[in-house]
Order: C-alpha cells, then sequence, then structure tokens
C-alpha cells in the first residue's frame, strides 16, 4: 500500500471540506499556493499526488490552468479529478501529463465513455469514482443519488475493463474519525482500491494496509498536521499498531 497526499483546489486555493460541504471549507494558504503544495508532498517523497478540482465538481468553476501548471512542475505522477463530465474534458487533462484521471458523474450516467477512454488511453490511466453513503453512490458532487448501490457499481465497471476505484466515504470525508474499514473490507478483495475518506491518524493508514487496500488518499490529516507524510510512508512500510493513536 501507498499514501496519496491529496489537494483539493477551490477558487485558486488549497482547501479542505467536511463531507463535501462548501459551507465548511478552509483553506491551506499557510502551505502556498496548490503547485507549491504539490512540490511539496512529492518533495516528501509522494509516489503520487491526488488532485480535485472542487469547484467543477460543485458546478462552479474550474482550476484547470492551475492544474495543469501542477501537471507541467511537478515530476511526480498525478491523479486527477473533480468535474471531469465530457470525453474531451477527459482526453485533455490526460493529454495535459496527468498519469491518472478520475471519473464519476460522467461515467456513472453514460458507462459507454469509460470503454472509449480506456480503448484510447489504457485501463491503468483511468479510475471510477464511487463516492457513497449508505450503500449508494452519489454523484454530481455528492448532491444527487445515483440509484447504484457501491458493491454492484464495482461489479458493473470491472465488466467494463476498470481496474482501479476511487472509494470515499461520504460520512466520514474530512472528519478525521477513521475510515469505514467494514465497507473496504468488502470490496478490497474485488479490485484495486484507492481509499479515501476519514483518515485521521497512522492507526488509521494502518487499519487500511491490513484491509487490502492499493492506496490511502489523505488530505486533512496531513493539512492539520496529525502526522506527516514521511511518518506516513515510514508507518505503511514497517509500522506496528502499537503507540500510533
Amino acid at each position: 500500500m501507498i499514501v496519496i497526499p491529496a489537494v483539493d483546489i477551490m477558487g485558486g486555493k488549497v482547501v479542505r471540506l467536511t463531507r463535501g460541504n462548501p459551507g465548511t471549507k478552509k483553506d491551506y494558504d499557510r502551505l502556498g499556493d496548490p503547485v507549491s503544495v504539490a512540490r511539496l508532498w512529492e518533495d516528501q517523497g509522494a509516489e503520487w499526488v491526488h488532485v480535485i478540482d472542487l469547484d467543477a465538481a460543485l458546478g462552479i468553476g474550474k482550476n484547470t490552468v492551475t492544474i495543469k501548471e501542477i501537471l507541467k512542475e511537478t515530476e511526480a505522477p498525478c491523479q486527477v479529478g473533480g468535474g471531469i463530465r465530457s470525453f474531451d474534458a477527459a482526453r485533455g487533462i490526460l493529454e495535459a501529463g496527468a498519469g491518472r484521471i478520475i471519473l464519476g458523474s460522467m461515467v456513472i450516467r453514460n458507462p459507454e465513455t469509460i470503454e472509449k477512454l480506456i480503448g484510447e488511453y489504457g485501463a491503468e490511466r483511468i479510475v471510477v469514482s464511487l463516492d457513497y453513503d449508505g450503500d449508494e453512490i452519489l454523484i454530481n458532487g455528492w448532491k444527487t443519488w445515483s440509484g447504484l448501490g457501491l458493491e454492484r457499481a464495482i461489479t458493473k465497471f470491472k465488466d467494463l475493463d476498470v481496474h482501479r476505484f476511487l472509494i470515499t466515504g461520504v460520512e466520514r470525508d474530512g472528519t478525521l474519525s477513521g475510515p469505514d474499514v467494514e465497507a473496504l473490507k468488502k470490496v478490497a478483495g474485488k479490485a484495486s482500491v484507492l481509499a479515501a475518506g476519514g483518515v485521521g491518524s497512522l492507526r488509521d493508514i494502518l487499519e487500511l494496509r491490513e484491509v487490502g487496500v492499493e492506496a490511502a488518499v489523505v488530505g486533512r490529516a496531513l493539512y492539520e498536521e496529525r502526522f506527516t507524510l514521511p511518518q506516513a510512508i515510514s508507518t505503511v512500510k514497517g509500522g506496528a499498531t502499537n503507540g500510533l493513536g
């Protein structure tokens, strides 16, 4: 398992939201602009950087120029998501240098789009985002119920040759209350899972490792200095749970 630091962008700034609610926005200007923060995580050993355009996800704007600057200025590969809702938009991010794109609402509404993208760019560069509350997937910036259950969604997209899923527990996201380990246990053996939502301690990261996910996406815990990225990476490589809080 690896640890992937998150860079969530709103209004050109690095921010964190709680449960996707814009009213809970907290920015982290003290760390610099989004490009500086992405480079900070790279300098601290990030194997991947998780870059999300929150404005695009919420349908209130775009940070495309900033994201392309991150892709240009960082050597660590980036997985980019948030409001990518057309084939041309997906292609533009991939052609700009994203290692992987994260797709949610678009492919849940139009699954045939994923087949076209995989055919052109390969399955390794595509991640399907499944943001769930209870057992149902939410789309459109977590504002719309999809009618699709988590396990059913994984089966559906695996049949379309999707290999990797970003699984986010909406009720845990940004809360530092711990990941939804029970839900992740059910799906980690079925596909490559990038787990997001709720990580607040090094113990949480080890729990995710024990579940068998491919990666833990971590945001607020790093920004709030619950632990450092080097500490998280070291813990994953050989840590035990004793004394990690």
